[in-house]
């Protein structure tokens, strides 16, 4: 039900960003970025629920906490970085966007490291088994 909202708010936004486009184009930002919003805030109702299930995994694996934290910071980082190049590239400055996304890149490479770090000691510690 929850994917019928967001189509419905998606097309929504739309109509009227298209319907503003021709009498005050000024505002047709600020349309997009308000469905945007309600778009989000209605994702993050669902995220909830999976947020619940990933620590009660945690919990019952022993996967360390702040390697959970690191995968959730890397994924918040990516899609925060794509919502922003988006919006810069609906303004029309694609140069800007992909800018964005380069650097959110490389952010993501550099906040990554202490889990290829971590993959490398268990890597190590199973090859010292053999």
């Amino acid at each position: 039900m929850l994917v019928v909202r967001l189509c419905c708010i998606a097309v929504i936004t739309a109509v009227c960003a298209f319907i503003l486009k021709s009498h005050r184009s000024e505002l047709v930002p600020l349309c997009l970025t308000a469905g945007g919003i309600i778009m989000f805030l209605y994702a993050f109702d669902y995220l909830s629920e999976s947020v619940e299930f990933i620590k009660n995994f945690t919990q019952t694996t022993g996967i360390d906490n702040a390697v959970v934290r690191l995968v959730f910071k890397v994924v918040g980082i990516g899609f925060l970085i794509e919502l922003t190049a988006g919006s810069v590239k609906e303004l029309g400055f694609e140069g800007i966007a992909d800018k964005l996304i380069l650097c959110g890149k490389i952010i993501i490479f550099v906040v990554s490291i202490p889990i290829l770090s971590g993959t490398y000691k268990i890597i190590v510690s199973l090859i010292e088994l053999v």
